[in-house]
C-alpha cells in the first residue's frame, strides 16, 4: 500500500492502474452518472484525514493509495454503487467509498508562488499570495477567474494557477 499525501509521488505501474470489468464505467466520459445522476466527470474533495483508494469498487479490493489530506481537490471519473472513481491532479488514484469524499469544493495551486487579487482582474489590489500545494476553497468560478478561500483570507486568482476547476467551468 502506498500512501499519499499531496507531495509528488513516483508511481510504480500497479498504482496507476484501474481494472474494468462488465458494469463499471470506462474511461469513455458520460454525461451523467448512473448512480448519483451527477455530471462526470466532476469536482468533489476529500472529507477526513484519511481516504483508502482501492484498485477496484469493494472493500476486498487491494488498497493502492492512501489520500491523507482534508480538503484535497479529487475528480470523479465513474460510479459504481457506493463507489466513485477518482483521480487527483497528478491523475493518479482509484476507487473510493462514497463517503469519504465531500461535494464542497476545493483547489489546490499548482504554482510557485500565486498572488491572490481583490478583484477579477490583473491590475486589482493584491491581497496575498500562495504556494504550490497550497489548499483552498472554491467559492466562484468565472471565464479566466476564480473567488477561493483559505485561513481567513479570500480572493481571486486566475484559473490557470490551479487544479480542481474546468477552464469553462462559471459559477457562482
Amino acid at each position: 500500500m502506498k500512501r499519499r499525501d499531496f507531495t509528488r509521488l513516483a508511481a510504480g505501474a500497479a498504482g496507476a492502474m484501474v481494472f474494468a470489468a462488465p458494469g463499471w464505467a470506462n474511461d469513455v466520459p458520460t454525461s451523467r452518472g448512473p448512480v448519483t445522476g451527477l455530471p462526470l466527470p466532476r469536482y468533489v474533495s476529500l472529507k477526513g484525514h484519511k481516504g483508502n483508494v482501492r484498485r477496484g469498487p469493494g472493500f476486498s479490493n487491494r488498497i493502492d493509495w492512501v489520500f491523507t489530506r482534508v480538503g484535497m481537490p479529487l475528480r470523479v471519473t465513474a460510479e459504481y454503487g457506493h463507489w466513485r472513481r477518482v483521480e487527483d491532479q497528478d491523475g493518479l488514484g482509484g476507487w473510493i467509498f462514497y463517503t469519504l469524499i465531500s461535494g464542497v469544493r476545493t483547489v489546490v495551486f499548482t504554482q510557485p508562488m500565486t498572488n491572490w487579487r481583490d478583484a477579477p482582474e490583473t491590475d486589482a489590489r493584491l491581497d496575498a499570495k500562495s504556494q504550490e500545494g497550497v489548499i483552498a476553497r472554491l467559492f466562484e468560478a468565472r471565464k479566466d477567474w476564480i473567488r477561493v478561500g483559505a485561513e481567513g483570507s479570500e480572493g481571486w486568482v486566475r484559473k490557470t494557477a490551479v487544479w480542481g476547476v474546468d477552464p469553462d467551468e462559471v459559477f457562482s
